[in-house]
């Protein structure tokens, strides 16, 4: 579908983005319960919809923290010397403006980083002192969507500072030890 975004720019959206093509069968063993389903989709929007916007604001708030992200993409990406170089050094003053832009066009406080534990606080109260994922006892979609935002701090400040000022710790290490479980 075409929709007209705020600030007048055409977009297209797919109404049925978030709805998994189950047969009968299926579903009923992936979502026994129809609330489980609908729990699953809106907080897979969510993650799409405002966690994500989080990510740029957070880990580019500084010149000292963006120059800091792009010495780490330079680190780990294949980068000769002066493409590294250009890439560390140009990427972060660009990404350190643009970031100021993000923050505006998303209306984030001042200070991005209470964004970023509110939004986190949120996810973990809504999947309850009951469970350990959104999923229940096993990670869903919408735990994958979530966990998949967050990764792209880790090794970063904004991804230390998360881990210490927000309750998200001990989801994180339970998603980490299901992912590793499912990979071997």
């Amino acid at each position: 579908m075409k929709t007209v975004t705020e600030q007048g720019k055409e977009v297209l959206e797919y109404g049925n983005k978030y709805w998994l093509m189950l047969d009968e069968k299926e579903t009923k063993r992936v979502y026994p319960v129809k609330e489980v389903r609908v729990e699953e989709m809106q907080w897979r929007k969510w993650a799409d919809d405002w966690l994500v916007h989080l990510i740029s604001p957070n880990v580019y708030r500084t010149p000292k923290e963006a120059l800091a992200s792009f010495d780490y993409i330079v680190r780990e990406g294949k980068f000769g010397t002066v493409e590294g170089f250009f890439a560390k050094y140009m990427g972060a003053i660009a990404m350190f403006f643009i970031s100021k832009r993000l923050k505006k066009r998303h209306h984030l406080r001042d200070d991005v980083r209470e964004d970023l534990y509110e939004a986190v606080d949120k996810w973990v109260k809504a999947i309850g002192k009951n469970r350990l994922f959104m999923g229940g006892s096993q990670p869903n979609l919408a735990d994958l969507a979530v966990y998949g935002v967050l990764r792209v701090m880790e090794g970063l400040e904004a991804f230390d500072d998360m881990m210490v000022h927000t309750k998200i710790q001990p989801w994180y290490q339970r998603m980490e030890e299901a992912i590793q479980r499912a990979a071997a």
